[in-house]
């Protein structure tokens, strides 16, 4: 049984920083893609950054330049270094991972996703 679970979120100024890690047990293979996404209330699940086994991101438009996605396949463990954060950063934060391959250009596409971890918040006040 697939679990993913996140960590890392927490109540931060705009302007600093956070870093994200999602915890990945029970995959009988290495995923293909994992991704981090969010949801503020009252909007739509969004995708935030990617990467997949050949180490190539894809990244959000509202965040590139600020949020780094990394991976460690020793630890069996997903990233995401948030720099500069903003008040529109505020959401809760979902890792989820793939097991099939995706063309990149959908690599942030929420429904293209298997498994999902339970979310942490992050809130960034002004």
């Amino acid at each position: 049984q697939v679990q993913l679970v996140e960590s890392g979120g927490d109540s931060v100024q705009a302007g600093g920083s956070l870093r994200l890690s999602c915890s990945a047990a029970g995959h009988t293979s290495r995923p293909v893609y994992m991704g981090w996404f969010r949801q503020a209330p009252g909007k739509e699940r969004e995708g935030v950054a990617a990467i997949n086994v050949n180490e190539v991101t894809k990244y959000a438009d509202s965040v590139k330049g600020r949020f780094i996605i990394s991976q460690d396949n020793a630890k069996n463990t997903l990233y995401l270094q948030m720099n500069s954060l903003k008040p529109e950063d505020t959401a809760m934060y979902y890792c989820a991972t793939r097991s099939t391959e995706l063309s990149i250009f959908r690599a942030l596409w929420w429904t293209e996703y298997n498994y999902w971890g339970q979310g942490t918040q992050v809130t960034v006040s002004s």
